[in-house]
């Protein structure tokens, strides 16, 4: 099952349905510059650079607010969330299989939560075992990265049975939830997502500070 187009469907409806002017998880961004953000990253790769280049992010933020600005009514917003629906541009590197797997299918989950969760009462989604499964598979790939900064060990574990040493210390956490609060905490939405954070007292202050 394509759970890259997929999530991309249901990042679409979630930011449609959420209009534009909305609040998101993504700090100083509404709905609006959330959309920007998302067809510039598959459209305009070169304008995107700055998400992953320093010297390059005043340039793409400018850029994402300037698109935003043209979306921040109903029918400009619509117009760009479509756009951004239809898929990847033909000469975007994401547009290959295999690497849209990879570098989309979190994107596209967290995004979608960022807007479910910057309200006040939200629910987490009832998610098919598959998808859990596959989101746990792109998670294990990334958590090396995610907590390489991170001051103590940390150890991901999914009840059902998944587990994970994202990062190895003497001193170690283990942080618990179903795989999409898993991918929720490592992305860094630590107040939104739904885990529990077990380990020395030391060791679970120095990781939420």
């Amino acid at each position: 099952m394509d759970f890259v187009q997929l999530s991309r469907e249901a990042l679409a409806e979630t930011l449609l349905a959420a209009g534009p002017g909305r609040d998101t998880l993504c700090a100083g961004w509404r709905t609006q510059e959330l959309a920007a953000h998302l067809y510039l990253r598959e459209h305009r790769p070169g304008v995107a650079a700055g998400i992953v280049v320093p010297p390059l992010a005043e340039r793409t933020e400018r850029r994402t607010r300037e698109l935003a600005a043209t979306a921040a009514t109903g029918t400009g917003f619509t117009a760009l969330v479509d756009r951004f629906r239809r898929g990847r541009s033909p000469i975007s590197p994401r547009r290959l299989p295999r690497l849209a797997a990879r570098v989309n299918l979190l994107e596209y989950f967290v995004h979608t939560e960022d807007v479910r969760r910057a309200v006040d009462e939200w629910a987490p989604r009832v998610l098919d075992a598959d998808y859990e499964a596959t989101l746990w598979e792109r998670l294990v790939a990334f958590a090396g990265l995610a907590y390489r900064s991170a001051p103590v060990g940390v150890v991901l574990v999914d009840p059902g049975g998944y587990r994970h040493v994202a990062r190895r210390a003497a001193d170690a956490v283990a942080v618990v939830g179903a795989p999409g609060e898993l991918v929720m905490h490592a992305f860094g939405r630590r107040t939104a997502a739904l885990v529990t954070v077990e380990g020395s007292a030391e060791a679970v202050a120095a990781l939420r500070g």
